[in-house]
C-alpha cells in the first residue's frame, strides 16, 4: 500500500438535500508509516475514516464555490498504546505527559479554480487533556478533533459560512 487516499465529496453525499456546500477531499500519503496509528488494518482505516469525515464536516463552513484539499502525512494520535494481556487490541493510555496529539498536513484551498490560500500545518495540542473538549469521552478521537477545529479555526476563522 504506497498511497492511501480516501476522498470525500461534499457535493455527492449532500446532492439529494439539494445543498450546496465545499468539496473537501483528505488525502493520506503512506499512512503504514505514520507515527502512531492502531496495528490492525480494520482499526487503522476507521481512525482515517473518521478523521476524513470530521474535516469533511469542518468543510461545511467554507462557501460553496471552495475546494480544500488536505494531504495528510503523519499522525501521532493522543496517549500511548498499551499491550493488553486480556484483549486482542491495545488500550490506550493518557497520561498528559509526551504523549499529546500531533499531525502533519499541506492543505490547498481553491476558489473558482484558483488557489486562494496553502500551507502546512503542524498541528499539536501539548495540553490535551485540559480545558473544554466538546466531545463525548466515549469519542476515541476527542482530543484529535479538537486539536483540528483549533487549527481550523486559525486558518479559516471559527465561523466562516458561504
Amino acid at each position: 500500500m504506497r498511497l492511501f487516499s480516501r476522498t470525500l465529496l461534499a457535493a455527492l453525499a449532500l446532492a439529494a438535500s439539494g445543498a450546496a456546500l465545499a468539496d473537501v477531499q483528505v488525502e493520506y500519503v503512506h499512512p503504514e508509516t505514520f507515527s502512531d496509528l492502531p496495528f490492525s488494518t480494520g482499526e487503522r482505516e476507521q481512525v482515517l475514516k473518521d478523521l476524513s469525515a470530521h474535516f469533511l464536516e469542518l468543510g461545511r463552513r467554507l462557501p460553496a464555490d471552495e475546494h480544500l484539499r488536505i494531504v495528510v502525512s503523519d499522525i501521532d494520535l493522543a496517549g500511548r498504546a498499551v499491550p493488553s494481556r486480556r484483549q486482542i487490541d491495545a488500550i490506550r493510555v493518557m497520561r498528559g505527559e509526551t504523549d499529546w496529539p500531533h499531525m502533519r498536513l499541506h492543505y490547498t484551498l481553491e476558489q473558482n479554480g484558483k488557489v486562494i490560500a496553502s500551507g502546512d500545518g503542524d498541528l499539536n495540542d501539548m495540553d490535551y487533556l485540559h480545558g473544554i473538549n466538546r466531545y463525548s469521552s466515549g469519542d476515541s478521537l476527542r482530543y484529535e478533533k479538537k486539536m483540528i477545529d483549533d487549527w481550523f479555526a486559525g486558518i479559516f476563522g471559527a465561523g466562516r459560512h458561504g
